[in-house]
């Protein structure tokens, strides 16, 4: 895949000719609702079997080339590098594909196993009808292999929704949690309408994760923990509960989301989370944690040790996300500058993985000038380029933060700011996972359309199931 950013004047028709590729492909991939209205600055993902790459420090021709299996010769051309030895970080390089010619006697079979792929990737990758009929002197794209990782996503969509987006990316996930069951200050569980999407989700062969919460749209939930942590006949009636949901309802996972915990009761949260452990496992049940985001240790959201939580549960996601904050003034949701400090410090502490990074898929418009308190609007990244189109804006891309940005003029005459996400940004988050090789991404949350970032994440992982 190849994204293309919309310059000035471009159509449809001249980026489809650029590229080689039916404009009804591009129009599918992007869920392009008015194809003949295009926003200066929107990214389109592009169906190649060309891909990119981003120069960083320390990469040589030598090393892009032997990471992608391609001849140096081939990306020079590509390219057309006039000096292959000096390559600057943050250049973008154009990487051809790795192609065979059949040779007399050659098999699918033989040619897959030679490249390390399968018979199905090379068939799905050339559009080949007929696998036993392939001919001499035919150049076949050999699809690249891919690192495999786990994906999450929460969702608090009413049940007949939840469904909908199963049904729509389900062989995309690894794992599928309903947010959430809320504790109560006795110990009990305040339930939700989960049964039937728990049945698509399994009938899809995705792992239900159970999310237990303290935090509400209303209620920070400091005092709730508080109560419950600090008593431990009050803990293990929550794991009692937990249990029982688990074995009633079919969650193979615990995942537990408390936030806002106070600074005092940081260890009788890692205790918690050890009772939950040695509970949950000999019944062969995994427990996870979400960890809001942090940079080093200390007083920045203290409760929350990411030492012990690494060490204890099975795997931990990181809410990389929520900078750009509803209430705030306006900026990235998850820049990936502040996403590479959390994950960087997480990495010095806990192993790689049993990291999830976290991904918020909407988009947020403020009011300017901002004032405190103001509550920004939260809708989807397609939303966000339909307001775009609507209101003649132009999309900027902030380079630090990776992220794009544009502002407006309502018909009220009001300043508007709206932050979201596009295709480059979700690519430079799945950078990331490579980059650190983490276990894999989690999202926050179904029920915001975002087409590109499904058709990149198929595109660059293999989705363990």
């Amino acid at each position: 895949m190849l994204i293309h950013v919309v310059s000035a004047g471009e159509t449809l028709w001249h980026i489809a000719n650029r590229y080689a590729v039916p404009m009804q492909a591009i129009i599918q991939l992007n869920a392009l609702s008015n194809p003949n209205q295009l926003v200066i600055g929107q990214s389109l993902v592009i169906p190649s079997a060309y891909t990119t790459h981003i120069v960083k420090k320390g990469n040589t021709l030598s090393s892009i080339a032997q990471q992608y299996n391609v001849p140096m010769q081939a990306i020079i051309q590509a390219n057309h590098l006039t000096n292959p030895d000096l390559l600057t970080p943050g250049t973008q390089l154009l990487i051809p594909p790795t192609t065979h010619t059949v040779q007399a006697g050659e098999t699918l079979t033989q040619i897959a196993s030679f490249y390390g792929t399968t018979v199905q990737a090379i068939i799905k990758e050339n559009n080949i009808t007929h696998p036993n009929m392939i001919y001499v002197g035919t150049e076949l794209v050999i699809p690249r292999n891919k690192p495999s990782i786990e994906v999450n996503a929460y969702t608090y969509q009413p049940s007949e929704e939840a469904i909908q987006s199963i049904n729509a990316i389900g062989d995309l996930l690894t794992y599928f949690s309903p947010f959430g069951y809320m504790i109560k200050e006795d110990g009990s569980l305040q339930s939700i309408n989960d049964q039937a999407m728990i049945e698509t989700a399994q009938s899809q062969n995705i792992i239900p994760m159970l999310t237990l919460t303290n935090f509400s749209s209303t209620e920070t939930g400091s005092n709730l923990a508080h109560v419950i942590l600090s008593n431990s006949q009050l803990t293990e009636k929550v794991i009692d509960n937990v249990l029982k949901v688990m074995d009633e309802k079919g969650y193979q996972v615990l995942n537990i989301d408390f936030e806002n915990v106070l600074p005092a009761d940081r260890e009788h949260y890692n205790q918690f989370l050890q009772s939950a452990v040695d509970r949950l496992h000999p019944k062969g049940y995994l427990v996870s944690t979400a960890l809001p985001p942090k940079t080093k240790p200390g007083a920045t959201y203290e409760a929350f040790d990411y030492e012990a939580h690494g060490r204890i549960a099975d795997f931990v996601i990181l809410m990389t996300y929520e900078w750009g904050y509803r209430l705030g003034p306006p900026q990235a949701i998850s820049p990936i500058n502040e996403m590479t400090k959390v994950v960087q410090y997480a990495l010095s502490v806990m192993p790689a993985n049993k990291i999830f990074l976290g991904f918020q898929i909407y988009a947020r418009d403020w009011l300017l000038p901002h004032v405190k308190g103001q509550e920004a609007e939260t809708f989807s990244p397609q939303e966000a380029l339909a307001r775009a189109q609507q209101y003649g804006a132009t999309i900027q891309y902030d380079r630090t933060a990776q992220s794009p940005y544009f502002r407006y003029v309502d018909k009220q005459g009001r300043n508007h700011e709206v932050w979201f996400e596009d295709a480059r940004s979700a690519q430079a988050k799945f950078d990331l996972i490579k980059q650190f090789q983490l276990r894999g991404v989690s999202y926050w949350a179904l029920g915001f359309p975002f087409p590109q970032n499904w058709v990149l994440l198929a595109n660059d992982f293999s989705i363990t199931k």
